[in-house]
């Protein structure tokens, strides 16, 4: 759900790090066996080494799909305007607690709740409007 999506908009960064960083490990790790040191080594159907192309697509297809989520969440952010974005923006996509949020913003803590529980209240409608 969008929702969750939200809440989870920080791991999903850090997991695409992670998958870029890896990604990066394993084409230096194909390009050593198909150009470097390791070229002239036979590899097997089973080694390490002969599935790193197969590897490095599932990664690819991985990191495509955590963007696909990224995109959308950031998407939904967009949606709201005003106050109600700069509260989604700093809550979920900087990982800012709401008591942080509304000392930056300037307002209430209390207020600043208040008005994250309406906008999630707004989320949870239009995604049982949608579903049914």
């Amino acid at each position: 759900m969008l929702y969750e999506w939200l809440r989870d908009y920080q791991k999903l960064e850090e997991e695409i790090q992670y998958l870029e960083f890896e990604l990066s490990r394993y084409k230096k790790e194909l390009g050593r066996w198909m150009y470097g040191d390791l070229q002239d080594v036979k590899l097997t159907v089973d080694s390490d080494g002969s599935k790193l192309e197969n590897i490095i697509s599932n990664v690819e297809y991985e990191i495509a799909h955590k963007m696909n989520d990224l995109y959308d969440a950031k998407k939904l952010i967009g949606k709201f305007k005003g106050l109600d974005n700069q509260i989604l923006y700093k809550k979920y996509v900087e990982g800012k607690h709401l008591t942080e949020v509304a000392i930056e913003l300037g307002y209430t803590p209390g207020h600043i709740y208040n008005k994250h529980a309406q906008i999630m209240k707004m989320i949870d409608f239009a995604l049982h409007v949608n579903l049914t």
